[in-house]
């Protein structure tokens, strides 16, 4: 398809097969593009579709382009990182009418550390945007986040089964003058001490080439922490699974509560295919087994990097 300035801000909703997505998230609802629809979507999507590293771990290519995603997503029913959720996500909001601008966001969960903008979210705008101003931060891609779009507005979240996540304006440091400050993903920790930043992100646009470039780095470098080892969630209405190397925490939603067992490597495949509803070819399952047996000894509770 010819490019030009206009197109290559736009998402290639026209390259994606709508009822097979639509299928794929067990969306049978209205497809108008209002709020309602944008957290039905947003639900169906995060709760569908699990977030998995495999390919980088195994040293795979990892393209984002729509057709390939759509591939891998929703006709070989897999999983992906946040750049492809939010790539197909985009592509499925511009089909259906949405206004869709990509953001990058800087992980930190509670770190101090400046780190780079590697995780994929998205500004969303509906029909009704025009008329009321309210747009909307979807977050398909982070693995354990919200279920639902919140507000782009200082102090707005939303509270699902226990879990509570909120958005915050705060300025930018060191004195830089971006007029819509730096905002910030807040979730309240599992044991109601305070909160956990998230991500931190800005209202700059980042446009496919942007997270292609980003990309590049979270599949390939060596200090990226999704070549090193595997990483595989999923999120529930009531219960989230994280698979970091061979820890498995299940965590309830309703109370908090949290059961972390060690895998051995061989009973990783079936445990993503009954857990995360992840199967994976033959090849690629031995590949997994291999790569989790040259892991180091684990020596304390593993950390979850998202992206």
């Amino acid at each position: 398809m010819e490019r030009n300035g206009h197109t290559d801000r736009r998402w290639d909703g026209e390259l994606l097969d709508l009822d097979a997505y639509l299928a794929r998230i067990g969306h049978t609802g209205d497809r108008s593009p209002t709020p309602e629809t944008l957290r039905a979507l947003h639900r169906a999507h995060v709760t569908t579709i699990p977030f998995e590293n495999l390919r980088a771990v195994l040293g795979q290519p990892v393209p984002i382009d729509v057709p390939a995603v759509q591939d891998r997503l929703v006709r070989r029913a897999g999983g992906g990182y946040c750049f492809e959720h939010a790539r197909l996500f985009a592509a499925a909001l511009e089909r259906l009418g949405f206004g869709v601008t990509g953001l990058s966001s800087r992980v930190g969960l509670g770190s101090d550390r400046v780190r780079p903008a590697t995780h994929a979210v998205l500004r969303v705008e509906t029909a009704e945007t025009a008329d009321t101003g309210r747009v909307w931060l979807c977050d398909v891609g982070f693995g354990t986040g919200p279920l639902e779009p919140i507000e782009l507005a200082d102090g707005a979240g939303t509270t699902d089964s226990g879990w509570t996540f909120r958005l915050e304006r705060r300025p930018v440091p060191l004195g830089a003058t971006l007029d819509s400050g730096e905002w910030v993903l807040r979730e309240r920790r599992e044991d109601g001490d305070g909160w956990l930043d998230l991500h931190t992100f800005t209202l700059d646009p980042q446009y496919a080439v942007d997270w292609a470039v980003a990309n590049h780095y979270v599949s390939t470098h060596p200090r990226s922490p999704f070549v090193r080892r595997p990483i595989f969630q999923r999120t529930g209405p009531d219960v989230r699974h994280v698979l970091v190397g061979t820890e498995l925490a299940t965590t309830a939603r309703a109370d908090g509560s949290r059961r972390v067992r060690r895998l051995e490597p061989r009973e990783t495949p079936g445990v993503l295919e009954d857990v995360f509803g992840i199967t994976l070819p033959p090849d690629d399952g031995a590949a997994l087994v291999a790569a989790l047996e040259r892991l180091p000894a684990p020596g304390g509770p593993a950390g979850v990097p998202a992206g």
